[in-house]
């Protein structure tokens, strides 16, 4: 079992390894903002506080959203990223949601 603490909402939640983030945070009520949970939206953006090294590669649909600029930051998408083997910390803010989201999906990479 692996941790997942969603500093915003102040839950932390103890979950099966390869967890989805999104799937978690709606299983357990922990905030995160979603809307269509396949990547192409931008909504479930979320940052890595800690344990970036505990989550899976990223995916090609997390390039194409949030670019190399957002991913150098820290960011990840909680509809694409899965925690693989030990504990995660993120954050979300309204501001960094609303510039994905109007950010135009990229070519492929």
């Amino acid at each position: 079992m692996v941790k997942i603490h969603f500093t915003t909402s102040g839950k932390e939640i103890e979950v099966p390894e390869e967890s989805n983030i999104l799937r978690t945070s709606l299983r357990y009520n922990c905030g995160l903002p979603n809307h269509c949970g396949g990547g192409v939206c931008g909504t479930c953006v979320f940052k890595i506080e800690e344990g970036a090294e505990f989550l899976d590669k990223v995916k090609i649909q997390e390039r194409r959203k949030l670019g190399e600029e957002w991913l150098k930051r820290g960011y990840r998408l909680g509809c694409q990223a899965f925690v693989e083997n030990g504990d995660v910390k993120i954050s979300w803010n309204e501001e960094v949601t609303k510039s994905v989201k109007k950010k135009k999906k990229t070519g492929s990479p």
